[in-house]
């Protein structure tokens, strides 16, 4: 620490008791000063006769929010945080952790360090190490299997969710709850009761939750298989597991080393670089130039025109946030099927015991609809979910621009259409922006906010505030066909495409996307989705498509007899009796046949392999080529489209992540090949050509920000 700075940690004598606050704002993160200021005032603690007992308390609104993320990529500075939790635990002074707001990560193993535990109603705690790829490594998987018994341990690290005070007093990991929110008087006031008491110290190594090794083993046994299936290649989930198994099988201190090593094996992985790229990429993505000095306007409440699956979805995202919405559809009985859409979301949340019946009627009462667009006169913001069409959707904002009141923003959904086309049909460019939200818009992360190119300042940070009350993830985005993710998923659909044509099996394609991390393939994903969405795409850009670009028409074919996916059910897959998963269709199969027959291609095999670097390929190329012409700021930013919007394994980090570990000679080395049979659809990005040449790669871009010549 620079000389002058203010303490991280800070010691003040109560009486017998040491205070010791750690003041490391923001979130008080556990950086190399707070190590060595918890050090020192142990120390300090057992050299002072006077002093009886320590507390451990957070300044601000958080006891300990975890690592320091600045800390991420740098050497390791001592002291180790497994050596501070140790430290604690070796008091001959009985330490008492008062924990309000998070205690999270190493934050958590320190309080689980102390010897007693008082929450406040404010404590959030939580070992979520797994969502970047790692595992508690401070004692984390040795102490808590302990305290609260393998089953619960496991669940907390395996699932990294943040728990409450009062899940955390049934669970055992805090031994009271104070009220107010004054976490230095809770602590002093439970310190203090347990010095009357003469309290011996407890340490949580040698907690005896694990005691029945029956019921441990099995509990263990059970989150080993679980996470066999679920993880889906994820690497930090077995080696928890194998971390809490040491915990029954070891010694504590043996348990110990294990955990380090498994720490290590996990920090080494390539999954945990990928994890960490995602974790920052996410948080820069909140962050775009029109920012800069721009205020948002105030948003109190939201018109939405249409109450089809996805304008209800988004009017569910703003009741969630708390805003009252006024939905506009065509006519009465549009309207009932509208709010009827809205409703049976939280009927469901009803039923499973996640939300009371006066709670829904709660949130019910904010929702009003209209079939008359003059009901959104006074309204802050209005979000245009109708038919994909430019005529439709132009018509909309004529009504929008007679009746909103000036300064109200204008918001459009489209998936693919040209925004700035829409801006300037409007007397108001200024306000028009565009909101693309994923299906289930109440469930996706993702939000698309498409700036174009007479948009105001203050409407993109309007757009930015209202991601982060509806907890989702923004991505900036600027004006083109798709925008970013559409754009680059209609190039590697193609390429998928191409593939079937050539010779693969849409059933294979799908079985190695899987297989390389996708939870679905992408012709399940199009019979999710429904082929006729797709199909309504390509027959729109059909007169501006590429004569000299093949064109595949396989999917053109199942839509013409109807088969437009789950929805019908059937599409690339059969699904009978409204299956919710579809199994190979020989007819399909025969299709495929007959239009290879009909382009005159003589079908070849595929790897696996293969199957992978080209769909790949294509979307990193395309990928590329939307950083290039700046509608993405940053490949970040289309690494966290592709997570959030369409799936890309996380632990990957995205397809510029991935590109950049694979490494971009490569990229282009296998790009080039392809371009040899088809010079048209592979052309090199000229991005990432330019990167090659310099011995860059995509995250370089991430760093100076400067993506496009």
């Amino acid at each position: 620490m620079n000389a002058g700075a203010t303490p991280r940690v800070v010691r003040e004598l109560h009486d017998d008791i040491l205070v010791v606050t750690i003041n490391n704002p923001p979130v008080n993160a556990l950086g190399v000063d707070v190590r060595r200021g918890l050090l020192e005032a142990l120390e300090t603690a057992a050299t002072l006769a006077q002093v009886r007992a320590v507390l451990l308390v957070g300044a601000g609104r958080d006891f300990l929010g975890g690592a320091d993320i600045r800390e991420f990529g740098q050497p390791p500075q001592a002291p180790a945080l497994p050596d501070v939790c140790n430290r604690i635990e070796a008091s001959t002074k009985p330490v008492i952790a008062a924990i309000h707001g998070a205690a999270l990560g190493g934050g958590l193993e320190v309080a689980l360090a102390a010897h007693y535990r008082v929450a406040l109603p404010s404590a959030k705690l939580g070992l979520p190490e797994v969502l970047l790829g790692l595992l508690p490594g401070a004692g984390g998987t040795q102490r808590t299997p302990r305290l609260v018994g393998a089953r619960a341990a496991l669940d907390l690290m395996l699932s990294g969710r943040h728990i409450g005070a009062k899940e955390a007093l049934t669970l055992g990991l805090v031994d009271r709850i104070a009220e107010g929110d004054e976490p230095q008087d809770a602590g002093l006031a439970y310190a203090r009761e347990l010095l009357a008491q003469g309290a011996p110290l407890r340490r949580t190594c040698e907690a005896t939750a694990l005691a029945d090794r029956a019921a441990q083993q099995a509990a263990i046994d059970a989150a080993r298989a679980e996470t066999a299936k679920k993880a889906r290649g994820l690497f930090s989930p077995a080696k928890i597991v194998d971390a809490v198994q040491a915990a029954l099988d070891l010694p504590f201190d043996e348990g110990l080393a294990r955990e380090r090593e498994l720490f290590v094996e996990c920090l080494d992985s390539p999954q945990r670089a990928g994890l960490v790229h995602a974790f920052f990429a996410e948080r820069a993505t909140a962050k775009s130039p029109e920012l800069r000095g721009a205020r948002p306007r105030p948003i109190h409440s939201v018109g939405v025109i249409g109450g089809g699956t996805m304008g209800a979805g988004i009017a569910v995202a703003l009741l969630d946030a708390g805003l009252p919405v006024t939905m506009i559809e065509r006519d009465e009985a549009a309207l009932a099927r509208g709010r009827a859409n809205v409703a049976k979301v939280y009927d469901g949340l009803v039923v499973k015991g996640r939300m009371t019946a006066d709670a829904r009627a709660a949130v019910l009462a904010r929702w009003q609809g209209s079939t008359a667009y003059d009901a959104l006169a006074e309204v802050d913001l209005v979000i245009e979910a109708v038919f994909e069409e430019m005529a439709v959707k132009q018509a909309v904002f004529a009504q929008l621009e007679r009746v909103c009141k000036p300064g109200a923003v204008l918001a459009t959904n489209t998936s693919y259409l040209d925004i700035d086309r829409i801006a300037a049909g409007t007397a108001r460019p200024a306000d028009v922006i565009g909101l693309h939200f994923f299906s289930p818009a109440n469930l996706m992360k993702l939000l698309e906010i498409v700036v174009p190119a007479q948009v105001a300042p203050d409407v993109v940070a309007t757009a930015f505030e209202l991601a982060r009350r509806l907890r989702k993830t923004p991505v900036r985005a600027g004006v083109c066909d798709g925008f970013i993710g559409n754009r680059i998923l209609a190039v590697y659909r193609q390429a998928a495409d191409r593939m079937m044509e050539d010779g693969a099996s849409p059933y294979q394609i799908d079985r190695a996307i899987r297989a390389f991390g996708y939870p679905i393939g992408p012709y399940e994903m199009a019979d999710l989705a429904g082929g006729d969405i797709g199909w309504a795409t390509r027959k729109r850009k059909a007169a501006t498509r590429d004569p000299a670009a093949r064109y595949v028409q396989i999917a053109d074919r199942l839509c013409e007899r109807g088969w437009f996916g789950q929805k019908t059910g059937r599409g690339f897959y059969l699904y009978p009796e409204g299956a919710r998963s579809g199994t190979p269709d020989p007819e399909v199969e025969a299709i495929i046949a007959a239009e290879r027959q009909r382009a005159g291609i003589a079908p070849r095999a595929f790897s696996d392999d293969e199957i992978v670097r080209r769909y790949l390929a294509a979307m990193i190329n395309e990928g590329a080529n939307v950083v290039d012409q700046g509608i993405a700021l940053r490949p970040l930013d289309v690494d966290v489209t592709l997570l959030h919007g369409y799936a890309f394994p996380r632990y990957r980090g995205g397809p510029m992540k991935y590109a950049d570990t694979v490494g971009l000679p490569q990229v282009l080395a296998d790009i080039r090949r392809y371009a040899e049979e088809d010079p048209v659809f592979w052309r090199p990005s000229p991005l990432l050509v330019r990167l090659v040449e310099e011995g860059a790669d995509f995250d370089s871009l991430n760093k100076t920000g400067v993506a496009h010549a």
